[in-house]
Formats: C-alpha cells, sequence, structure tokens
C-alpha cells in the first residue's frame, strides 16, 4: 500500500497530549527532551499539566505540536525497524504541521525545526494587533465561492481565502471588519454555516506580512537540506525536494493559503491510497474523509493507535 505520512497544525492541541507516549517509549521522551532543551523551557510539562491558555499562545502551540508529531515519527521508525522512505512515498503537514514533515524527511534537524516554529509563533502573534484581524470557516462552500465572498466583503481591507481543507470547509482570513460583512454575506446567500475562529490573529493572509519577513530572515540562516522523500507544500500542492524551492515557499506559506484539499488530491493522483496522520488529533483524518473517501486514514497519538498501526502495516 502505497502511504504519506502528514501532520496536523494549529487546532489539534490540548493539554496531556503526547504524555502516554513520553511515559511509554525511550525514544519519545528523547525528542520532548531535545525541544526543551533547545527552547529553554520546560513546553513538555506545559503539554502534559499546563493551562489551556498558556499553550493556546500560539508561540507554545507550534513547537508543542510538532514535537509530538516527531515524537510518533521516532517511535514509529525505531519500533518498526523502517526509514520514513520505507514507510512513505510522500509527507506534507497542515500549516506549521509542514515544518513537521520536513524534520520528518530530514530537510530539518529537530532542534532547528523547534527554533524556527517559536520563531514563527512570535512573529506571526506581533505581526497585527489583537482585535484587528480575525478568520472564519464557511460551511458548505467551494473554494470559488468562499474567494466571492471575501473578495465582496474586503471593501478596501484585507479579506482572503485562507484555508482551503476539504469540500464544503474553506477558512478565510483577513481584517475583522472584513470577516464580519463575509459572515453577513455568507448569510443572504444562504450558505449553511459560518463560524468565526477562536484565533488571536488573521493567519495565511496578507496581513501576516511582518511575520513573513521575520522568518524569511530566520530560513535564510538555517541549513535546509535536501529531504529523502518528497515533500507536498501549502503554497503549490505539490511535491518538491529542492531545498531552495522549500525555504522560499516556507516564507511564502506565512502570507499564502494552505491548499490542503488540493495536497490530498495531488497525493492521490500519485497512487497514494493511505494518510497516515502523526501527532495530536484526528483533523486530518477528518478531513481526508470529505475530500476523497478512496483515501483511506488513520491517526496515530497513542501508544496504541501506534501499536495497531504496526501490527496491521503491509
Amino acid at each position: 500500500m502505497k502511504r504519506a505520512i502528514v501532520f496536523p497544525g494549529q487546532g489539534s492541541q490540548k493539554i496531556g497530549m503526547g504524555k502516554a507516549l513520553y511515559e511509554t517509549f525511550p525514544e519519545a521522551k528523547e525528542v520532548f527532551q531535545e525541544v526543551d532543551d533547545t527552547l529553554g523551557q520546560k513546553l513538555s510539562t506545559l503539554m502534559f499539566d499546563g493551562s489551556e491558555d498558556d499553550l493556546k499562545l500560539t508561540e507554545n502551540t507550534q513547537p508543542a505540536l510538532m514535537t509530538v508529531s516527531m515524537a510518533v515519527m521516532s517511535i514509529l521508525t525505531k519500533q518498526s525497524g523502517k526509514s520514513i522512505q520505507d514507510l512513505a512515498a510522500f509527507v506534507a503537514g497542515h500549516s506549521l504541521g509542514e515544518y513537521a514533515a520536513l524534520c520528518a524527511a530530514e530537510s530539518l534537524t529537530l532542534a532547528d525545526t523547534a527554533r524556527l516554529l517559536r520563531k514563527r509563533g512570535e512573529a506571526m502573534q506581533k505581526a497585527v494587533p489583537i482585535g484587528v484581524g480575525g478568520m472564519a470557516a464557511l460551511i458548505g462552500v467551494d473554494i470559488d465561492i468562499a474567494k466571492e465572498v471575501a473578495n465582496a466583503a474586503a471593501q478596501g481591507d484585507i479579506c482572503c481565502a485562507a484555508n482551503d481543507n476539504a469540500n464544503g470547509q474553506v477558512v478565510i482570513s483577513g481584517h475583522l471588519a472584513a470577516i464580519d460583512r463575509a459572515i453577513a454575506i455568507a448569510a443572504e446567500r444562504g450558505f449553511k454555516r459560518s463560524v468565526k475562529l477562536p484565533v488571536s490573529a488573521p493567519f495565511h493572509s496578507p496581513l501576516m506580512q511582518p511575520a513573513a519577513d521575520v522568518m524569511k530572515t530566520a530560513l535564510c540562516q538555517t541549513i535546509v537540506k535536501t529531504p529523502v522523500i518528497p515533500v507536498i507544500t501549502n503554497v503549490t500542492a505539490e511535491a518538491t525536494q529542492d531545498p531552495d524551492q522549500i525555504r522560499s515557499l516556507l516564507i511564502k506559506q506565512v502570507t499564502g493559503a494552505v491548499r490542503w484539499r488540493e495536497s490530498v488530491l495531488f497525493m492521490k493522483a500519485q497512487g497514494v491510497e493511505q494518510l497516515v496522520e502523526c501527532g495530536s488529533g484526528t483533523v486530518l483524518a477528518g478531513l481526508t474523509k470529505r475530500i476523497d473517501k478512496e483515501v483511506s486514514a488513520v491517526s496515530l497519538q497513542t501508544p496504541e493507535d501506534i501499536a495497531t498501526f504496526l501490527n496491521t502495516m503491509t
């Protein structure tokens, strides 16, 4: 069976994530310890027993989610005795999950990935004052209709499609006033539902340009190696193994849309039959079912999940 391994983004975090992995597998403990040492912070303690509010801080959320993902990957490779090349044909990640994908594909070191995501989280939070920007999910519409609504709502402000997650689930981002107008327009058109998201900034919109500038500097100072398997990027929804392109697309990703639906369809077109979601939550597995029911999906976040997967892996 041809597989791709995928990594979740912001919104999948929860207190206690990764704790069972840490307590069960020494290889997971090593991952958590390295991230703690790299950041000079007991991020693992915050993840296991901290407050929800502290974990929700973007500067903590981003490296925390990546750490759980990489703990799962370390367990998978060491328990199975297989390399990432043996386990998957592609890797991909949703937003910050793209960094985990690059780490899994040995393009970025774990320490550099943690540092980049801490920097990315801080920069994204600082890019726009709280209360200026926001995001909303438009339910029951496709990407073209969502773009129409965003354009109609902009009226001189920024409003754009930020995440094309699945059929009937598109997230828009921009100035808060424009987001409110978009929700009103969606209601007038009789769309199924529109939900303002509990986020602190308008991610994946042009308002994030100050954060993109910060990441350009940080990424230019970071060694990006050729990944050992192709990485599907959010910006292009296509595969690459070119380090210079990877660096450039990570910068563009801060302000660009996450083309997740297209990414999954691209992988299917390359013969991928199963997506294996490594990390906290089951968001990507759920989206896969909405994108294409012919592609199976499994989420690995607990010791039991991993044991079952390894036993059934063909």
